[in-house]
């Protein structure tokens, strides 16, 4: 399974992260870890939604779309 992942900081409320992984709990982890550059400053992370992909491809191209206009505006209204 693939899985496109939403995260939001502890620390910081405003600061969200979507991403992509194979191993949700390592990679949740990783970002916790500080492992990521683009995460690091601002932990912990928690886990806010997850959706699973038997399809790396659509599981990319649900993250690519997700991070585009219509993809925040979506993900503000149902994910967050």
């Amino acid at each position: 399974m693939f899985y496109v992942y939403l995260i939001q900081s502890v620390a910081d409320a405003d600061q969200r992260y979507v991403g992509t992984t194979a191993d949700l709990r390592r990679r949740l982890q990783a970002h916790n870890e500080g492992n990521s550059s683009h995460t690091s400053k601002f932990r912990p992370w928690r886990l806010v939604t997850y959706v699973a992909f038997s399809d790396r491809t659509k599981a990319a191209a649900f993250e690519r779309y997700l991070k585009s206009g219509s993809g925040h505006a979506f993900a503000k209204k149902r994910l967050w």
